[in-house]
């Protein structure tokens, strides 16, 4: 949560239609440098003067129903601060698709209709009690 001080300036900053974009997907406005974009279309900003300590770089998910897995891993070491340089100046990170990465990106399910629900193949080891009542005379 912000200040109106700080939401007014930000907004001064970055106009009204991205202050209304990152209120509407972050909850808060930004106004920072863009590092980047992976190859999902995701936008990868940073503002060292402004913010506080570990809230400096954030993300503009390309998609409305944005998840954690859309972040490349270059970049999710970038964003969660364990390198100081993005993947664009970084030559080790600068690796591009791998031969045994998937060409499209490949949806995180959980807590949806189509997440994986395992079965059991095994007979159960206890049967289920069903009582049996005698009749009262």
């Amino acid at each position: 949560m912000s200040t109106i001080f700080r939401t007014l300036r930000n907004l001064r900053r970055v106009g009204i239609r991205d202050a209304l974009h990152q209120m509407q997907h972050q909850g808060d406005t930004k106004a920072g440098t863009l590092i980047g974009m992976d190859r999902f279309g995701n936008k990868y900003f940073e503002n060292l003067e402004d913010e506080l300590p570990l809230r400096t770089r954030w993300v503009d998910y390309k998609e409305y129903e944005f998840e954690p897995s859309q972040i490349e891993p270059g970049w999710h070491a970038w964003i969660s601060y364990s390198v100081d340089k993005p993947p664009t100046q970084d030559t080790i990170l600068q690796t591009g698709i791998r031969p045994w990465e998937l060409p499209k990106h490949n949806p995180n399910l959980t807590f949806s209709r189509s997440a994986y629900k395992p079965y059991s193949t095994v007979k159960p080891k206890l049967t289920a009690w069903t009582p049996v009542t005698a009749s009262r005379v």
